[in-house]
């Protein structure tokens, strides 16, 4: 688990918003993380400290003289226990508080006391949270090493419309696997990955394309991006969601994606091509003229540009290149063919034949392939494959 021997720190201040957090503590719990939550008074009005403590299994703090704690002064314990403190929602109040060094409750004591990375979400009324005085309290935290999570725009509790809203609860873990999730062993690194299947034209109605998902190539860029590398991310039509914190490029066809990867990939220090591109296109031809056999349509086909041994052909010093490659027979020479020809560092050779892995599945068995050897990767989640793929470049990178 990603998170596990980590501990992070709630804090919840008032505002309706409040709810959303017990989906936060019960998500990182779930990554078996350590979950402390610390409360202001007035949040205890939107949800009961009693929710937190059944879902972390820890005390939730309110009062700073609760008597009843073991030997240790506990905002200071927890202040240096924790490896991130995330506020939210954080109230127009206790930003106030945090910006002006006001240390008057249990939750602003224990963030004037840690060390570790704060996090603050606003949630409040949109005119509020415009309010000039809120906005340099939010500079002033930035400048004193503070991370701030924008909020989001929409119908708020006061049925004003407009930006205030506290964000999902998904993009609130987020912030929080990004910061300590992972070592950042790629920080400095640019990495540009392809995902998903490219579709080419037939018509208004159809199109050739295969069974990718772009599930391994998104879980690549997600890995990538917990391990501090600037990550962009130019991937085909998938109903997959986009990974935070990476640059995106939507494309649609082989051409698309050639035409993206030759604008960036010299840019990058690590290229992986994870997109299960179409391999052929249609000839352009007017409907009228559509060949037909045995009362059938039939498609003359041109093979697509070739993304990888381009870019290859065309590869500057430092940088290193992944590809992956799909083969039914013959599936480590051929694959080891397609090293030596496109002119890369590793090829990632997908097993096909075996269940739980390919196109589709959350899991996958790979063989990771270089010019040195061959590694063979049991089933996993593709999540583990992904990492366990970075793992293998920076070993062969250097």
């Amino acid at each position: 688990m990603l998170l596990k021997g980590k501990t992070v720190v709630l804090g919840v201040t008032g505002s309706i918003a409040a709810y959303k957090m017990a989906n936060v503590a019960s998500m990182l719990v779930k990554m078996e993380c350590d979950v402390h939550v610390i409360m202001t008074e007035n949040a205890t009005n939107f949800i009961t400290p009693i929710t937190f403590e059944t879902l972390t299994g820890n005390k939730c703090l309110v009062d700073t003289f609760d008597r009843n704690f073991q030997f240790h002064v506990a905002h200071v314990s927890l202040a240096k226990k924790a490896d991130v403190f995330l506020i939210a929602p954080a109230s127009a109040n206790v930003i106030g508080k945090l910006a002006g060094g006001i240390a008057d409750d249990m939750l602003t004591t224990t963030a004037m006391a840690c060390n570790a990375k704060k996090i603050v979400a606003p949630a409040m009324n949109t005119n509020m949270y415009y309010n000039p005085i809120l906005q340099d309290n939010l500079k002033k935290l930035v400048a004193y090493g503070y991370d701030i999570i924008r909020p989001e725009s929409g119908v708020l509790a006061c049925r004003d419309s407009g930006d205030g809203k506290l964000p999902k609860e998904e993009i609130l873990v987020g912030h929080i696997l990004r910061e300590i999730a992972c070592k950042k062993d790629l920080a400095g690194q640019k990495v540009i990955i392809t995902a998903g299947p490219t579709q080419e034209s037939v018509d208004p109605v159809r199109y050739i394309t295969n069974h990718s998902t772009g599930k391994m190539g998104y879980e690549l860029a997600n890995a990538a991006m917990l391990r501090g590398a600037e990550v962009t991310l130019v991937s085909g039509v998938t109903s997959l969601d986009r990974p935070l914190f990476v640059e995106y490029v939507q494309v649609k066809s082989a051409g698309d994606m050639f035409e993206a990867m030759k604008e960036r990939f010299l840019e990058n220090d690590i290229i992986i091509k994870a997109a299960a591109v179409a391999d052929y296109k249609p000839k352009t031809v007017a409907d009228d003229k559509m060949k037909k056999k045995d009362g059938e349509m039939s498609i003359e086909l041109d093979r697509t540009q070739d993304i990888l041994k381009y870019m290859g052909e065309h590869r500057r010093e430092g940088q290193f290149f992944c590809g992956f490659s799909m083969e039914t027979q013959n599936m480590l020479e051929n694959s080891r063919i397609k090293l030596e020809k496109k002119n890369i560092d590793m090829i990632v050779a997908n097993n096909l034949k075996i269940a739980g892995s390919g196109f589709g599945t959350d899991t996958n068995v790979v063989t990771m392939i270089s010019k040195a050897e061959e590694i063979q990767l049991e089933l996993l989640t593709k999540e583990m494959v992904a990492h366990k793929i970075i793992d293998e470049i920076l070993k062969l990178k250097g």
